[in-house]
């Protein structure tokens, strides 16, 4: 008979009795029936009532049945695991289920017709219509804000790491910290005031103004972060080449981080795509296609879907082109935070064997 085989008869072998792999899925279903069960037998109708009980069930049974087999102290690990399945569950079920809401409602009039054509002479209340004019108003607005903000964002940031120091440097941290955290009303009740000191009317690139102020400290931050993650001995070695430092961060710094900061930028352009109050006070909205940024009220993909929405009381046309114009821009989002990944992935350092 084998060492492993003696050992495994022994009385007091260290390898002790473990649940069997099926055991937590086995768990996990018998706690989704008896949810279910005292759900049905208690009257409630509500999904996350029962989905709630079921992940109490199934914490209380894997540390019941764990304590049991296995002994207190794995018991105690798997409980730990359990409650990040229950957490990641918890985070996972909402955010599913907006997208699967999202799909059905938007597909009934999302089309190509949808996406070419504007409402132009439509009323809100008529069939009809799309959001080619809020596509284009969208796509102008956010590169204009991209242009602007990125580059100030990422000059920030190398000055942060790379030369910043005594008082200017921590205002200018603290300030960064505080455009972080500001609601995006603020960033358009800024511009709002300037065009109101003006005598300007709406038009498209007040609110790339706003979208940019909302779009820097994101940029910032995430530059930052990736630039102190280049190793101070490629900075080294360049200096003692002889190469001036702005040919170190130009030829060096940035190129080594240049995954991560776009990454970032591409998603701080995600989290201004979807911005709403900016739009609505800066923009104005406009049902006609205007490409001119410059000039006059435009539309946008947020205010679209506001102004549809807000008039699905009396319609039911506007509360599908709302929902097809929320799938539209939940894929835009998605398209943006998958090309992000893309370029990581491509940037990223190669590592050797």
């Amino acid at each position: 008979m084998s060492h492993a085989a003696i050992a495994d008869k022994r009385p007091g072998s260290l390898r002790g009795a473990r649940l069997p792999q099926w055991g937590p899925y086995a768990i996990a279903a018998g706690s989704v029936a008896a949810g279910l069960g005292i759900s049905a037998g208690a009257g409630l109708h509500s999904s996350i009532q029962w989905a709630l009980i079921a992940a109490v069930l199934y914490v209380l049974g894997t540390y019941g049945i764990a304590a049991r087999v296995e002994g207190r102290r794995q018991a105690k690990d798997r409980v730990a695991t359990s409650f990040v399945w229950v957490a990641f569950l918890l985070a996972v079920i909402p955010l599913a289920s907006l997208v699967w809401a999202t799909v059905k409602r938007g597909v009934k009039v999302l089309d190509a017709y949808f996406l070419t054509h504007s409402m132009g002479v439509v009323a809100d209340s008529e069939p009809g219509g799309g959001i080619y004019h809020a596509i284009l108003g969208s796509l102008e607005q956010v590169a204009l804000a991209t242009l602007i903000g990125a580059p100030i964002g990422v000059l920030t940031a190398i000055y942060l790491v790379e030369y910043g120091r005594g008082k200017l440097a921590k205002a200018v941290t603290f300030f960064v910290d505080v455009m972080t955290g500001i609601p995006s009303i603020v960033a358009g009740l800024f511009i709002l005031s300037i065009m109101l000191m003006l005598k300007m009317q709406p038009f498209g690139f007040a609110g790339s103004l706003a979208l940019a102020i909302l779009m820097m400290p994101v940029v910032v931050r995430s530059t930052e972060e990736m630039l102190k993650l280049v190793p101070n001995e490629l900075r080294e070695a360049s200096l003692a080449l002889g190469v001036p430092k702005w040919r170190t961060i130009l030829k060096v710094v940035l190129p080594t981080s240049i995954g991560g900061i776009t990454t970032g930028i591409m998603l701080a352009i995600a989290r201004i795509a979807g911005e709403t109050a900016p739009v609505l006070l800066l923009v104005f909205g406009n049902p006609f296609i205007n490409s001119n940024p410059f000039e006059g009220a435009q539309a946008s993909l947020p205010l679209y879907i506001y102004q549809q929405y807000s008039q699905s009381a009396g319609s039911s046309y506007a509360y599908d082109r709302a929902w097809a114009a929320s799938l539209t821009l939940i894929a835009f989002v998605m398209i943006l935070n998958l090309v992000a990944r893309g370029i990581a992935r491509w940037k990223a350092p190669k590592t050797g064997r």
